[in-house]
């Protein structure tokens, strides 16, 4: 079997499962680019330590195009395509020091007022009332920005106060409940937007000629947004605040309030995890290192490997949150 058919084979496996799995896809393509199509037997170790190492890649893509190489080689090794997998030893992981930037609620409310100021200009192509609910949805809700602008309008049912998220990088839908207050505010969006449903796309959040919203227009704005809005970090780390960041805050946000109200948070953290739609249930856990030091008393009573063996032997809990 040669390289290329061997890509092909292995991706379509991985579809016939429900797996999108496009930044996969494209480190195998692009080592067939390097390599050739060549018989997978014949890849050698050399090889692919070429195509690792090569020019400008940082720590962060070193590592996940092994993880995807690896798997591709272990799945023909397991089907004895192959003897030996073709690897170099894995570099040991170099432990980012990056840290999300955490908004204050002062600092989502002075955001929210100077949208107006931020799009004041003509030429802007997304309209001040949709930055606004795109900004609360992300905030209350957690979403990445990708699921939001492929959020469709059909996907909200405002009967049942929910809304579905299909989200290619999970590789499975979910359903979530939505607060009242952002219920609410989405409820009067689509109704003064889309009053007789006759938007060209089927999308919830369109820019002002009807057509779906990007990725680069939005983070476009949202810089704009945040320099009129004076907000910076000052906690010496270089980068900028991010709309990415949002989703960050919004977990941190909800765990410092289960704390204030005493919440069992060995039972909240797995389903804020579903919520969000991270792919293992305590992953989650992280988000307590970036809540304010006022909880720390509080968190450090709160093992992520107690928790672990808890709430996975909690048949109440699973059940509850498979039902999510």
């Amino acid at each position: 079997m040669k390289l290329l058919e061997g890509v092909d084979a292995y991706v379509e496996g991985r579809r016939t499962y429900g797996a999108v799995y496009p930044n996969g896809i494209q480190t195998l393509s692009a080592f067939c680019r390097y390599a050739g199509d060549i018989p997978l037997d014949t890849i050698k170790e050399r090889q692919v330590a070429a195509f690792l190492d090569g020019p400008a890649t940082s720590e962060a893509t070193w590592q996940n195009k092994y993880k995807y190489l690896r798997s591709f080689f272990l799945f023909w090794l397991a089907r004895n395509a192959i003897s030996a997998l073709p690897l170099p030893l894995r570099r040991p992981p170099v432990e980012s020091p990056f840290l999300p930037y955490i908004y204050s609620r002062a600092e989502i409310r002075r955001l929210l007022s100077m949208i107006r100021i931020g799009q004041r200009n003509s030429n802007c192509k997304i309209d001040i009332r949709t930055v606004r609910v795109l900004i609360l949805f992300l905030y209350g809700t957690g979403a990445l920005l990708s699921d939001a602008l492929t959020l469709r309008r059909d996907d909200l049912d405002f009967r049942r106060r929910t809304i579905t998220i299909r989200n290619s990088r999970s590789y499975r839908s979910r359903t979530i409940p939505i607060c009242s207050d952002l219920y609410n505010v989405l409820r009067r969006y689509h109704a003064t937007n889309y009053p007789k449903d006759t938007a060209r796309a089927p999308f919830l959040f369109l820019n002002r000629n009807g057509e779906a919203l990007t990725e680069p227009a939005v983070e476009t704005t949202f810089r704009r947004l945040r320099e009129v809005s004076g907000v910076t970090r000052r906690d010496g780390v270089a980068s900028r605040p991010r709309l990415h960041d949002l989703r960050h805050t919004f977990a941190v946000h909800r765990i410092d309030g289960w704390i204030k109200h005493g919440a069992d948070l060995n039972r909240m953290l797995p389903a804020l995890s579903v919520y969000m739609g991270r792919h293992g249930l305590g992953s989650s856990d992280r988000y307590l290192t970036l809540s304010p030091e006022r909880f720390r008393a509080q968190l450090n009573k709160l093992s992520p490997e107690r928790g672990s063996r808890k709430w996975r032997r909690n048949p109440a809990l699973i059940k509850f949150l498979t039902e999510l």
